[in-house]
């Protein structure tokens, strides 16, 4: 699941490129995306590709979509959306780093989990410092983004 979120992720930010004019927004969108293409690197370096899912297209898909989309309601909404994903995927990786700690001979595959959670982490206060609270429509829209993301890790992690 997480080969499959970091190829989601790379794909949100190459659609926030491919529709945003903004300068700030494509040079956050830039600067996230090399640290999201080095985590996909590293997942396929570790994952053997029968392990990867099996729906990477539609992963790819979704996640340009849903950058894409963002920024055509605004700045806002891209941060927004950026704060929501990584907020999930701090959690996914907690949890999982928590999981392996005392299952995982290996420290290698703990060490690389552990650092793409500190590149999110950083993503996503960098999303948050660029928005202030959110209104009823951003707590909504960080409930939905937070939903799609449990609902792509569990496919993720079956197909």
């Amino acid at each position: 699941s997480d080969h499959a979120g970091e190829t989601g992720a790379a794909a949100i930010y190459r659609g926030i490129l491919a529709a945003s004019s903004d300068a700030e927004v494509r040079n956050f969108a830039s600067r996230h995306l090399a640290s999201e293409r080095q985590h996909l690197e590293l997942m396929n370096q570790v994952l053997a590709p029968e392990t990867r899912s099996s729906l990477l297209p539609l992963w790819r898909v979704a996640g340009y979509l849903t950058g894409l989309l963002t920024v055509l309601v605004g700045a806002a909404a891209v941060y927004r959306t950026i704060e929501a994903v990584e907020t999930f995927v701090d959690g996914h990786y907690s949890s999982q780093i928590a999981y392996l700690q005392h299952r995982c001979p290996d420290t290698r595959l703990l060490q690389l989990l552990e650092a793409c959670r500190a590149d999110e982490i950083a993503h996503r206060e960098d999303a948050r410092a660029r928005i202030g609270a959110p209104s009823a429509i951003g707590r909504l829209w960080t409930e939905l983004v937070g939903a799609g993301s449990r609902i792509g890790v569990f496919f993720a992690s079956r197909i």
